[in-house]
C-alpha cells in the first residue's frame, strides 16, 4: 500500500524530491491534486510504499528541516 509521506504546492518541488528519495533508495510515485488545468502549480502528492514511510520521513526531515 502507498502512503502520502509529504504534499509539494507544485510539481517541480514534487520532482526534486521525489528524486532525492529515489537517490536515497526509496520508491516514490507522484499523484498530483486538484483540477488538471493548473498544470504545475497545482499540489503533488508525495507517496512511498507503506514499508519504507519512516526511512522517507526521516530524509524529508533532515532536507525540509533546515530550510
Amino acid at each position: 500500500m502507498w502512503t502520502v509521506v509529504y504534499i509539494a504546492p507544485n510539481r517541480p518541488l514534487a520532482e526534486m524530491i521525489k528524486e532525492l528519495l529515489e537517490n536515497e533508495g526509496v520508491l516514490t510515485m507522484l499523484r498530483p491534486l486538484g483540477v488538471p488545468h493548473m498544470g504545475d502549480s497545482a499540489n503533488v502528492e508525495i507517496l512511498v510504499p507503506e514499508a519504507e514511510v519512516e526511512e522517507a520521513q526521516e530524509i524529508l526531515n533532515q532536507v525540509i528541516g533546515r530550510s
